[in-house]
Formats: structure tokens, C-alpha cells, sequence
């Protein structure tokens, strides 16, 4: 251990979220500061963060803008319950998320994570149909491969395998799924979005067909897809979708979690591609993740539908969180909101997706390099796999990367990319170089 290092703390007792605890415990790697574009590990190495810490520190790490302002709200107003009473900054920061959001999507619902947003978005979708007379509409459909957080609503709707097995027995009921956009045989290594695939959303017709429109309040998907590792949508598929919906009184929920703030250049995906729904989920870069808040944005028409059914002295939604707009949560979204209408890094996300591009698929070729996806500031870069040892192969490159100074992630053999939208061109080359020493380095 080196002068700079730190002791280590006891790991027995903390339960960490979706990590293999015992491969973690017996040898555990610790971040334990951060500035910029970079982590600082307990034994004083600077580790290049290339994922933005969890797809959500879009602006890069501690801002000192974003700090200071939590602190002065903490000494201001701690905590205000959200429950009949408000506070000034919840409706600030409301305000500040509507303005960029799509045109008419203007009313904002706070939550603490993507997955609370995921849960009250179907619960808002169930809401509105039951106020216009509509309550037999109960069905969601999702996708294949989907990823909807971790809430009961949310992995009903998703479609990941691992995430649902242990709790099928307690899903939702009247769930159907979309078939996933991903065919590497007919669009592997394509550049942005895939020519291919926009057939691939006409099969909500065959399950409209098959549970009656009449049964159905809505669909949900990623507009790109990152968790399950990053599915870029096929040129035309979102807008089929939206046709479908419009065509038979669905609504469309955009899970952007990850996509919106300035991830694929632009503020939210719906605006990236020209694809209005009727709900966005919201979280992660909605204040640079430095204080846990997510959000669901509604068009209005959903909202006074809700609104205007109930009595005026009735709450309209029973729903809501006890740290629902929490003061400091609040106070930083408005900072970095101003962060990213400052500098502009919306636009820097989107005049460096070309340069992102080409370095990312300059590793094709490399050992193991199954297939390579891109939009924006995320590439995906799928593995061959070994035989009988799914994930082991993803697992060496996100550690060998670690040590050469490069933060990636992994899912299973699936390594993603996703950093600050602050990055440096010098940076991304480091990265994906990084990526390519790793791969030569491993069997």
C-alpha cells in the first residue's frame, strides 16, 4: 500500500446491488474520490471514468457549482414533506425539466430513481385511462431485453431474463413483450442506427391483434436501449411505434433514464429522434446524479385528464414518495441544469459522437470483437463468449481496463461506454485503445 492509500473498511456487512458479492469480497475494488473526468481508487491510482460512473454524471464529477448548491439549501431547508405542503425549488427544478423537454410534456412527477419513474409512469398510464372511462385498459406491453429498473412494475414490463426468474411468480399479470431490435447477422457493426430491423415493431400489431386494443393502456420502451447492452433502434422502428399507439389509442412511455440529458446530443432521445411519446421516465443525469432524483415528464392532456376527474378538494393520484423533490435533490438539478445549458454540453456530446464512432469501431477486428454499436457518447462492444463461461471473457477486459487506468462496464460479455459528455478527444481515444490492449491481453 502505497503513502496515498487508504484503509480498506470491513465489507461484511454491506448486501452490494447487482454485483457477485463473494467474487467482490475477495478482492474488492474501491473508489474513493473523484474530479472531472476521473475516479481515484484507495491505493491514490487516477482511473479514467468511461462509463460516466453509472451512465449518469454527465457533466463530470463534482461540480462545484452543483455542490455548492446543495450545500446552501441544506442550511436553508433540509426537508419539507411534499405531501400538502411545497417547497419553492420543487417547482424550480419542475420547471427547469419541462422547458426542455418535448413541446406539451410539461408536467413533471418527482421520484427518487429509474426505477420509481418506471412504476409511476404505468401507474400514471393506468390513471388516465380509468379517468376517461377507460379502466379496462390494464395491459402493458414491453420489449424483450428491456430494462425498467428493479420495481415490480418495472421488470414486469422489462424484459431481462435474470432480473425476472427469481420473482416470476409475482409479476404483473396482462404483460406482453415486443421481440428485442438486436440481429447481428443482418446489421452487425453498423454505424448509428440499423438499416434493418423497423419491421421488428410491426409486431405490436399481431398483439394488439391478439389481447384487442381495448385491453391496452400502453408500450414502453428504451428508445436506445443501454443496459442490456446498448441496442441502438433501427432507422424508422420509433416511429412505427408511435404510429401503432397513435393508431390505437396506446399511450408510448420512453424510458429515458439513461438517454435523456444530453447522452445522445441532444435533450432527450425523443428529441434526437424526431419521436414525440406520451411519457418520458427520467433520472441519472437529470442532476448529475449527485443526489438520487428521477422524474416522469406527462403531456398535459394526461395530467388535466387525471387532474380534472377527481373532486376539487380530492387528491387526484394516490401515489408518491416521502423524498418525492427532496430540497437538496431539487436544488441540484436546477445547478446542473445550468451546467448544461452553460457549456453547452448537450451540443459537445453531439459534435464529438463522430470522433466516438470511429474510435469504437476501430476495434473491429480485435481479438474476441463479435459485433460493435454506437449512438451518441455510447458504444457497445459484444464478445465472443466462452464456451460453458458466459460473462467470464467481459469480466478479464473490465479488469485488465481497471488496471491500465480506464473505468468500463460490463454486462455479461457485453462491454459499454458511456462517459462524461466533458470527455476530451484524447480521452476517447485512451479509452477505446485501453479496450483493445485488454482484448489482445486475454484468451
Amino acid at each position: 500500500m502505497n503513502a496515498q492509500a487508504k484503509p480498506l473498511p470491513d465489507t461484511d456487512a454491506l448486501w452490494m446491488p447487482f454485483t457477485a458479492n463473494r467474487q467482490f469480497k475477495a478482492a474488492p475494488r474501491f473508489l474513493v474520490g473523484a474530479s472531472g473526468m476521473y475516479y481515484t481508487t484507495h491505493d491514490g491510482r487516477r482511473v479514467l471514468d468511461g462509463t460516466s460512473g453509472l451512465w449518469c454524471v454527465n457533466a463530470g464529477h463534482c461540480r462545484t457549482e452543483i455542490a455548492e448548491a446543495i450545500a446552501r439549501q441544506s442550511r436553508e431547508l433540509d426537508y419539507a414533506p411534499g405531501f400538502q405542503m411545497g417547497h419553492p425549488m420543487a417547482f424550480e427544478a419542475a420547471s427547469r425539466v419541462a422547458r426542455i423537454m418535448p413541446p406539451g410534456l410539461d408536467r413533471i412527477f418527482f421520484t427518487n430513481s429509474g426505477s420509481e419513474s418506471a412504476d409511476t409512469a404505468l401507474k400514471i398510464a393506468l390513471a388516465y385511462h380509468r379517468a376517461r372511462g377507460e379502466g379496462q385498459r390494464h395491459r402493458f406491453i414491453g420489449r424483450e431485453r428491456g430494462y425498467h429498473g428493479v420495481g415490480f412494475g418495472g421488470i414486469s414490463v422489462g424484459g431481462i431474463g435474470g432480473n425476472r426468474k427469481t420473482f416470476s411468480a409475482n409479476l404483473m399479470p396482462g404483460v406482453d413483450h415486443l421481440p428485442h431490435t438486436l440481429n447481428i447477422a443482418e446489421a452487425g457493426f453498423s454505424r448509428g442506427q440499423p438499416q434493418w430491423g423497423a419491421h421488428l415493431a410491426d409486431d405490436l400489431e399481431r398483439i394488439v391483434a391478439l389481447h384487442d386494443a381495448s385491453t391496452i393502456a400502453g408500450v414502453i420502451v428504451e428508445p436506445l436501449a443501454g443496459s442490456t447492452g446498448v441496442l441502438v433502434p433501427p432507422q424508422g422502428y420509433l416511429e412505427r411505434l408511435r404510429a401503432i399507439c397513435s393508431r390505437h389509442g396506446l399511450l408510448l412511455i420512453f424510458d429515458e433514464v439513461i438517454t435523456a440529458f444530453g447522452r445522445l446530443g441532444a435533450a432527450t432521445a425523443s428529441e434526437y429522434f424526431g419521436v414525440k411519446p406520451d411519457i418520458i421516465t427520467l433520472a441519472k443525469g437529470i442532476n448529475n446524479a449527485s443526489v438520487p432524483l428521477g422524474a416522469v415528464a406527462v403531456n398535459r392532456p394526461i395530467y388535466d385528464t387525471v387532474i380534472n376527474a377527481a373532486n376539487p378538494d380530492s387528491i387526484e393520484l394516490f401515489h408518491g414518495y416521502t423524498y418525492s423533490a427532496h430540497p437538496l435533490a431539487a436544488a441540484a438539478t436546477v445547478a446542473a441544469l445550468d451546467i448544461y445549458q452553460r457549456d453547452g454540453l448537450f451540443e459537445r456530446a453531439r459534435s464529438l459522437s463522430g470522433q466516438f464512432e470511429q474510435a469504437a469501431h476501430a476495434l473491429r477486428g480485435a481479438p474476441h470483437v463479435r459485433d460493435i454499436r454506437n449512438l451518441g457518447l455510447v458504444a457497445g462492444i459484444e464478445l465472443e463468449s466462452r464456451e460453458g463461461r458466459p460473462g467470464s471473457r467481459g469480466y478479464e477486459v473490465f479488469l485488465r481496463c481497471l488496471e491500465r487506468g480506464v473505468l468500463v462496464r460490463y454486462t455479461a460479455d457485453i462491454l459499454a461506454l458511456s462517459p462524461p459528455l466533458i470527455v476530451e478527444p484524447a480521452q476517447i481515444e485512451q479509452m477505446f485503445a485501453t479496450v483493445g490492449e485488454a482484448l489482445k491481453a486475454i484468451p
